[in-house]
């Protein structure tokens, strides 16, 4: 088989990055983590949709495969956590495919043009999003059944992420163009496909290098190596033809249909998707947020503002699109008792540990 050079691998990687289409269809996969004591060889079941023409065709879908999926469970003796991960962040082996749980929402990339639905803007709105995503919605605080000091210990492997790969708050030498539509607070553009590629390259390979210091060191790799090594990068926002949001970790009993609506209805709807990019633009120069989101979570006061807003505004699309009753009073009901008092279901799990409830 023909092998890559380094440039090669990286346009590879742009061309492949995005489909790019009008939003509407939704994707949707949920991780349900086995409890070790009824799973000896197998600790992780993952329940996905194909893509549903949207948010209410997707839920549907997903409630019906995981209904069937937990019947299976329930036959065979096996147990799901409740929480989203017993891997501690000193300790990342398999930590994203088999020893936490999440929850993965794909949405189209977008439309090739400028504006609050185009390709450029969903890509910034997604990743500025993340953390507080991520934030509100810990759920993995514990290890063993004992604090650990983090609010998610998921997301805490993320902790040294840049928000916004490409910001120049991350890359403080490189200058970007300033041409990012509709600026709210923003002076720079992001390159989707470029952005992608350059993540792709510089995250680390089975062997611990990244790809790009293995082609570096002489290393002779071809497009299916490539495919392999995309296929196991699990970063919070990824281009695989469509846009990916891995921000979240799993949530108790039917609490996945909650991130699911807010990660649709604030890329998705135009007027959500200005007031979340609104609300989240100044979040790409904060610094050691990913950190913040997993340690933190909502008791810190920058991403507590961001979720309110956000959490707000993804509520006034359900409501103007029509979503059903018992959608728009779960979700009110979270920010009620979360977001708006800056928990997250983590402090739950704490507070039950201390003895507090």
């Amino acid at each position: 088989m023909t092998t890559l050079t380094e440039q090669a691998a990286e346009e590879f990687f742009a061309a492949r990055a995005f489909a790019p289409g009008l939003p509407g269809f939704v994707g949707v996969a949920v991780d349900l983590l086995l409890d070790p004591a009824s799973a000896v060889y197998k600790r992780q079941v993952v329940v996905s949709t194909p893509p549903s023409p949207g948010l209410d065709v997707a839920l549907r879908r997903m409630s019906d495969d995981l209904a069937a999926a937990t019947r299976v469970m329930d036959q065979h003796g096996l147990t799901v956590l409740p929480f989203a991960t017993e891997a501690s962040p000193e300790d990342p082996a398999h930590a994203y495919t088999t020893g936490t749980a999440g929850i993965r929402v794909g949405l189209e990339a977008g439309p090739d043009e400028s504006g609050p639905l185009g390709l450029e803007r969903r890509w910034v709105l997604a990743h500025n999003l993340a953390p507080v995503l991520a934030a509100a919605f810990a759920n993995a605080p514990l290890r063993h059944g004992r604090p650990t000091g983090w609010r998610s210990v998921r997301q805490a492997l993320r902790r040294d992420l840049a928000v916004l790969p490409g910001h120049p708050e991350s890359l403080p030498h490189q200058r970007i163009p300033d041409t990012l539509a509709a600026g709210v607070g923003s002076r720079f553009a992001i390159d989707p496909r470029t952005s992608w590629a350059a993540q792709v390259m510089d995250a680390p390979t089975i062997t611990g290098r990244s790809l790009r210091d293995r082609f570096r060191a002489g290393a002779r790799l071809t497009e299916s190596d490539l495919d392999r090594h995309l296929a196991g990068v699990r970063p919070p926002v990824a281009a695989r033809g469509h846009l990916e949001i891995d921000a979240v970790d799993s949530q108790p009993g039917n609490g996945w249909r909650v991130p699911v609506a807010v990660i649709t209805a604030l890329l998705d709807d135009p007027r959500a998707a200005a007031e979340a990019y609104a609300a989240t633009a100044h979040l790409a120069g904060e610094p050691r947020l990913w950190e913040r989101a997993a340690r933190d979570a909502l008791t810190d006061p920058v991403l507590a503002d961001a979720a309110r807003a956000c959490f707000l505004a993804a509520y006034g699309t359900l409501a103007r699109q029509g979503a059903t009753r018992e959608l728009r009073d779960a979700l009110a009901d979270f920010t009620e008792t979360y977001v708006n008092r800056g928990r997250c279901p983590a402090d739950d799990l704490l507070d039950r540990t201390a003895g507090r409830v």
